[in-house]
């Protein structure tokens, strides 16, 4: 069964980078929209903080958000969306980019929020849960696990694809051009389409095509997505409620890492999703959001 909302009040907010005082790492400031409920006061329940998968963007996540029934945040990570772009991706910074948004946003700050993550969202999410265990009501990684793994050379070939598309000379002007050289790499007609929402109007030329994100940074970091920061489950542990939910025809989430996940986060419940694949959300939407509702209200919010 899925919700309905009838009104929901939506407020956008692009990014810009800040290094702070005193430090030399560079926080970036992170777009985001807010979607909140017209029928659920603000501080009813714990806010939801939703992230994107590599090559995403918080456009991806604008149903998911309408199906939750509690006020949510779409966040664009670095390097993606409306966000700005720095020469550093890896888990680490992306997760000190989240706790500085969570900090200033006051309405998030002053509250225990549930993290939602895809992907390299999903690693994110557990990243920011194993750092501050006390600081988030429960956490839901989808399809990813956190352990140390390859990621599917389909990435790589999609980057390959990308830089051959930024390469075309002449320049491109027609997506259903870049469609085709994407083709060759991916036949997957969703897939592309979900790729292709990076590429925009050269903001110098109109009619040219240019890639949102930097593709350069973004290939260099391929082997930090397949990283992750925790490597010994006796020294971080989150134990507040999680919920893992795999595709059915994915290889992200093994079997044999669900004793991981059981030490790092041990009130971890497993959703399978049978026939989905990596794209758990799009792939089998009405199943994940059921999924996830649910849990939240059966076990995050009789936590609180």
């Amino acid at each position: 069964m899925r919700i309905t909302l009838s009104q929901w009040s939506i407020v956008s907010r692009r990014g810009f980078s800040t290094s702070p005082k005193g430090s030399q790492k560079k926080v970036i400031e992170l777009a985001y929209t807010r979607h909140e409920p017209a029928d659920t006061p603000a501080e009813s329940r714990p806010p939801i903080i939703v992230m994107h998968g590599l090559f995403g963007s918080q456009r991806n996540n604008r149903t998911f958000t309408k199906e939750l029934s509690r006020p949510v945040y779409t966040v664009d990570l670095r390097n993606h969306g409306a966000s700005p772009h720095s020469p550093r991706h890896d888990y680490t910074s992306m997760s000190e980019d989240l706790e500085h948004f969570i900090s200033n946003e006051a309405p998030i700050a002053d509250s225990k929020p549930i993290l939602i993550g895809h992907s390299m969202g999903a690693k994110v999410a557990m990243t920011c849960a194993l750092r501050s265990p006390r600081a988030y009501s429960g956490i839901v990684p989808l399809d990813n696990a956190p352990v140390d793994a390859a990621l599917k050379s389909d990435f790589g070939n999609y980057v390959r694809a990308m830089l051959e598309i930024e390469a075309a000379n002449p320049p491109l002007t027609k997506q259903s051009d870049a469609d085709k050289i994407l083709e060759k790499y991916e036949s997957n007609v969703a897939i592309r389409q979900f790729l292709l929402t990076n590429l925009t109007k050269d903001p110098t030329d109109k009619k040219m095509l240019k890639w949102r994100i930097p593709l350069n940074t973004l290939a260099k970091s391929l082997d930090y997505m397949a990283d992750f920061p925790f490597k010994d489950p006796d020294s971080a542990r989150f134990e507040g409620p999680t919920l893992v939910v795999r595709g059915g025809a994915s290889r992200y989430v093994a079997d044999e890492t669900l004793p991981v996940f059981g030490r790092f986060f041990p009130r971890f419940e497993l959703v399978d999703i049978p026939g989905a694949g990596h794209w758990v959300v799009s792939e089998a939407f009405e199943e994940t959001t059921k999924a996830v509702v649910e849990w939240t209200k059966r076990v995050v919010d009789q936590d609180g």
